[in-house]
């Protein structure tokens, strides 16, 4: 162990294969474990060590940037950091180890790279992309490098593809849910939590008790940017909830854990324990559509346009920054009226 890297950022890497970077704080020769931020690591469990090069010393200076000062949730700081550290094995490859000596051309390559090699989508290029030229803006606008070099390159255009949505009869057969056991009344209120509120899954998911205030009809939530906003829950959604947490003890003591939806080991339900759920629950009332867990947002934003909401309302209760990110919504609905004035008016067609 190189110990000459104390008060250093250090990569380290496992036997089991993980990564972990850090600050190499300190060793403590009775545990035999180093500090690296604020975790121990057992020395026998560590198979390499070494000090990060310039550039990924600068994606560690982003990365508290984005956390502390952007607010960005943790899986948006993860899916970056993925991001990031690919781009500098590439870079790395091609024995470019500092961010003053990328040039346009080096990340035009790394992008010709990903199309012809890893045969991406647009989509994915594209979000790659979004993250190299924030990487650059945020080095350039703090003085690391002289020129933004990523600030010229276009991004691939996209085609705007429409969220799939649930029928209003799909959702009813959806949560339509025989109540027998405790997994059917957390599944039920989940379910009809989601699509009462429009939450994204990870606000769903990250709920705790103090959330949800029934006597008032609200359930509070923490967004994108850490932003707090509150939003109404009606009848059917009151109901299905007293109906849990009645029952939800059962789960709780075994674990004590706060969040409001648990799992069968009594901790916090994950995205992959949700998405098992749905593609069940789908499945048990065939309803043979491919959804994903957002799918029931995009059902709630479009279905109370359809019924007559004002967009700014969906936008507040979405919690979008911009209005133009809720407006796509207004797309589905218009299809909807076009296809309705198609199929329904006698003189729509020869």
């Amino acid at each position: 162990m190189d110990y000459s890297l104390l008060n250093k950022n250090v990569q380290i890497t496992l036997h089991n294969g993980k990564i972990l970077r850090g600050l190499f704080k300190s060793y403590d020769s009775k545990t035999n474990s180093l500090l690296i931020d604020t975790s121990f690591i057992s020395k026998e469990k560590i198979a390499n060590m070494r000090k990060l090069d310039d550039i990924e010393e600068h994606i560690l200076l982003y990365n508290t940037y984005i956390e502390y000062e952007r607010r960005l949730s943790k899986n948006t700081i993860a899916g970056y950091n993925n991001d990031l550290f690919k781009y500098h094995e590439y870079l790395s490859k091609n024995n470019i180890n500092k961010v003053k000596d990328i040039t346009k051309k080096d990340i035009n390559d790394y992008l010709i790279e990903l199309t012809e090699k890893e045969k991406l989508t647009t989509k994915s290029l594209a979000r790659k992309l979004t993250t190299i030229k924030n990487f650059h803006t945020f080095l350039f606008q703090h003085e690391y490098i002289p020129i933004n070099v990523a600030s010229s390159i276009e991004r691939p255009k996209l085609v705007k593809s429409l969220p799939k949505v649930l029928t209003v009869e799909e959702i009813d057969q959806l949560l339509d849910i025989e109540l027998n056991t405790i997994f059917d009344y957390r599944d039920k209120a989940m379910l009809e939590l989601l699509y009462a509120s429009g939450l994204r899954i990870s606000e769903l998911l990250s709920l705790t008790m103090n959330d949800i205030d029934l006597e008032n009809c609200l359930v509070r939530c923490m967004g994108k940017g850490k932003k707090e906003r509150m939003i109404p829950i009606g009848e059917y959604v009151i109901d299905s909830m007293n109906n849990y947490l009645d029952k939800r003890t059962k789960l709780y003591l075994m674990n004590k854990d706060e969040h409001l939806f648990l799992n069968n080991h009594g901790k916090v339900l994950s995205r992959s324990g949700f998405f098992k759920m749905l593609k069940h629950r789908l499945s048990m009332k065939q309803i043979n559509v491919d959804v994903s867990p957002h799918t029931l947002r995009h059902s709630f934003a479009t279905h109370m346009l359809e019924n007559g909401s004002d967009l700014r309302t969906v936008q507040e209760l979405l919690g979008h920054a911009d209005i133009s990110t809720t407006r796509i919504y207004t797309h589905i609905s218009n299809q909807k009226v076009k296809n309705d004035y198609e199929t329904y008016h006698p003189r729509s067609k020869k």
